[in-house]
């Protein structure tokens, strides 16, 4: 239902822009463009407002007094650059309420914002409505060389947003490799039972039979080996068992590139059956959960945070959090990040994006010269001083003192490092969610920290106070182990045959893998479903797909 509704709210979209458009029609730009980024003003002599529209997610603090129109940051943009940071709407709740909010919006033809940010699959449909303009040759005349140094620190960044006529949509950078996973497991339930850290799909087997055997928490009451949850999927961003396909050379849940340069979905390849094989040894033998089915990646980490299981894989950051609540819990409990494992034939495989992006920015196709002007002044800045900044500089410890950091005498501190209260964090409250992230700078930061590393510079740091020790070795493991990654390599529109049946057929393969993992389907019925998913659809979205990665690579070429 709610993808018919999404459709007819397109169609209506695509109607009413062929129709009209009322966005800022009659506004007339004061300003003259300008040649480069370099003779963009510092500062505007007249007040220039930028309209925004924004989903207050729940992470967002303020403190009291302050509203995400007028807090901390709207009055640095305005002292700064004389910008005013205009909401013509705001969200809160459940994503999809914001998604909902502007599919109506759009429905409607009403006003849009100057510059639109968004994290959703609605950036799609608004390049398709004609109600965006082409920003690739304003970015390459208008961006810092900060700003433009990053976004080529991952070039597959802008695929999603690319079509024949142009760029539509600025990627917001995220962090490289920041859900690519390692196992986390209790060391101090190894050293007690005197067995190594395992290397191979056959030590980690050996390792969980002790777990759940030999009673390692010395309580006697049940444990078991690995601490999963794929009510989900088998490949998700914490608690996953993706892993252990990759010991196979698959990959489930996400598009991957086959020896003939196609794209391939990883969930229907021959691979998959031998881990769901050995998925379904483990449920046998006790060392998963029986109801990690049923569970989503959060419940599965309380398994491991109680003290009950040995084995987690998730990403570096884990450490910080959820597992420091393993330290809470249990006393004396000490856990440390390995390798993921090789399979029989010397192979492992960890999911990773293949670009490094969270999020875009699109600008109203009727965006005065003084908005567009000013949007870039205002993220150029970011990119120059808060990315990564100098020493001595406004951003030196964070955006402002008193909320993502305090000084005290002559020592910095972070409050949720402290006293782990909530930290206020502005850069949430910034047009790109996050001020501005360099994509590689992040992960070999705590990488280098693992290898012996002192900090330096004032992101360097800021990192080492605010990621435990246990994150600085996660991340040197997924740094070295590049090799291993399976990259997910669609990052288009959803095709128009996904929007009509990928979400049955993919709900048939969830069920039918679960059911086989927990023995109430023969694996031998894989071939059989397989082909299943191929003839009610995946075969014309495999066709789809490879129609959209063709025309990306010309497109880059």
């Amino acid at each position: 239902m709610n993808k018919l509704i999404k459709l007819s709210l397109l169609a209506s979209v695509l109607t009413i822009a062929a129709c009209s458009n009322n966005d800022s029609a009659s506004k007339e730009s004061k300003l003259e463009p300008v040649s480069s980024a370099d003779e963009l003003p510092e500062k505007f002599e007249e007040p220039v407002n930028l309209s925004l529209i924004k989903h207050v997610t729940g992470d967002i603090l303020f403190k009291d007094g302050e509203t995400i129109h007028d807090n901390v940051h709207t009055k640095w943009a305005k002292d700064t650059f004389n910008i005013d940071l205009d909401y013509l709407w705001t969200t809160s709740g459940p994503d999809d309420t914001f998604d909902t909010k502007l599919q109506l919006s759009l429905s409607a033809n009403e006003e849009l914002p100057s510059i639109i940010s968004i994290r959703s699959s609605i950036t799609q449909d608004l390049i398709d409505s004609g109600r965006v303009m082409e920003v690739g040759e304003i970015f390459d005349k208008y961006a810092s060389e900060s700003w433009k140094s990053a976004i080529e620190d991952d070039p597959n960044s802008w695929d999603a947003f690319t079509r024949e006529t142009g760029r539509y949509a600025i990627p917001i950078l995220d962090f490289k490799m920041n859900n690519d996973v390692v196992l986390y497991i209790r060391q101090d339930w190894l050293d007690k039972l005197g067995l190594d850290g395992p290397e191979t799909m056959d030590d980690i087997e050996e390792v969980m039979d002790a777990f759940v055997n030999e009673d390692p928490s010395g309580t006697g009451e049940t444990t078991y080996g690995f601490a999963t949850g794929f009510g989900n999927n088998f490949n998700t961003w914490m608690s996953t068992s993706e892993w252990v396909f990759g010991a196979y050379g698959a990959m489930p849940n996400q598009w991957n590139q086959a020896e003939d340069g196609s794209l391939v979905y990883g969930s229907v390849q021959p691979e998959m059956k031998q881990g769901l094989e050995r998925m379904k040894e483990w449920m046998d033998k006790g060392y998963i959960h029986p109801e990690s089915g049923l569970w989503d990646e959060r419940k599965a980490v309380e398994l491991f945070t109680s003290g009950r299981a040995g084995i987690i894989a998730g990403p570096h950051w884990m450490p910080d959090w959820p597992l420091s609540e393993l330290l809470q819990n249990v006393d004396d409990a000490e856990y440390v990040p390995y390798e993921i494992p090789t399979g029989p034939d010397g192979l492992a495989g960890r999911s990773s994006g293949v670009q490094s992006s969270n999020g875009a920015i699109m600008i109203n196709a009727n965006a005065t010269e003084e908005e567009i002007q000013a949007f870039f002044v205002y993220q150029n800045y970011l990119f120059d001083h808060y990315a990564n900044p100098e020493e001595g500089s406004e951003f030196e410890y964070g955006f402002a003192e008193g909320y993502d950091y305090f000084i005290e005498g002559d020592e910095v501190s972070y409050r949720n490092i402290d006293d782990g209260s909530p930290m206020i964090v502005p850069d949430k409250y910034t047009i790109t969610f996050d001020g501005a992230r360099i994509p590689s700078l992040y992960i070999n930061t705590l990488a280098d920290f693992s290898r012996g590393k002192e900090p330096e510079t004032p992101y360097e740091k800021k990192l080492n106070l605010v990621f435990p020790e246990g994150a600085w070795d996660a991340a040197r493991i997924v740094v070295d182990g590049q090799d291993k990654q399976i990259l997910s390599m669609f990052t288009g529109p959803p095709t128009p045959t996904m929007l009509s049946k990928s979400e049955t057929i993919n709900r048939m393969l969830s069920e039918s893998y679960t059911k086989m993992v927990y023995g109430e389907l023969d694996i031998n019925e894989f071939d059989s479903i397989v082909e299943k998913w191929k003839t009610q659809g995946g075969d014309e979205i495999t066709s789809e797909v490879n129609e959209w990665y063709e025309e990306v690579q010309k497109n880059r070429n």
